[in-house]
């Protein structure tokens, strides 16, 4: 396999989870990073490094037109280490600027470079109050107020403008609450967990599979249901554990 894919988010904990998987499958993978300083991390992993900030529009897209990637996947998130409570409020504001404006400029870049598909994370806790499990089928919480409505508000933006992107084969991906190597937690936590290598591997599967659309990707619980990516790309919560 030759496909070039820009990975954005590389260093994140999917990323780092994803890259194995993604070199293992041999794609070709060039990922992002805000730090010329990890640069040298992600070569050691097989990765063509790419020094840039999404929110740097020029930037991005002379870096993906350069590339001319078949695929970008979209790992990007601006999160606090160990999501520092006293630091969520702040976060909230900055994640959704990531899934906004940083959203938009990787959709132009990509659109420009000719790529062809495009993943993206997103979460499935945004869900509107309403029946459970919850289906991708169900409504966002856009009525939410607070903190709640900041980031639901972001997550709206990033699937509209990853499913609305001309060109493109899109498909939203919403985590479960992730833990494992790399994230806040190596134990599950909440009502709709998953860990992080089952979060990476069904980015790949979405790589491999021409339909787009809207996936839950979380483990088996009472408040959210995968079984479409199951049925669709027989992804297992448990599929990539050690």
């Amino acid at each position: 396999m030759s496909e070039i894919v820009f990975l954005a988010g590389a260093t994140g904990a999917v990323g780092t989870a994803l890259i194995p998987l993604l070199t293992g499958a041999g794609y070709t993978v060039y990922g992002s990073t805000r730090r010329a300083g990890r640069a040298a991390a992600l070569e050691a992993q097989g990765v063509h490094p790419v020094v840039v900030d999404v929110f740097d529009a020029e930037a991005l897209r002379a870096a993906l037109v350069r590339i001319a990637p078949w695929a970008v996947v979209h790992q990007l998130t601006d999160l606090p280490k160990d999501l520092d409570p006293a630091r969520m409020a702040e976060a909230a504001a900055l994640n959704a600027r990531v899934r906004t404006e940083g959203t938009r400029n990787l959709v132009a870049a990509a659109q420009a470079a000719g790529a062809k598909r495009l993943i993206a994370q997103s979460i499935a806790w945004a869900y509107a109050p309403g029946p459970r499990p919850f289906t991708e089928d169900q409504p966002l919480d856009i009525d939410a107020q607070g903190p709640r409505r900041v980031s639901v508000g972001g997550v709206a933006a990033l699937e509209q403008a990853v499913l609305g992107a001309q060109g493109l084969v899109g498909t939203v991906l919403r985590y479960g609450q992730l833990y494992g190597p790399g994230t806040s937690t190596a134990e599950p936590k909440g009502a709709m967990p998953l860990h992080v290598e089952a979060a990476a591997r069904a980015a790949l599967l979405a790589l491999q599979h021409t339909t787009g659309g809207v996936f839950n990707i979380a483990e088996d619980g009472a408040e959210v249901s995968s079984e479409k990516a199951k049925r669709a790309w027989r992804w297992a919560a448990n599929a990539s554990r050690p």
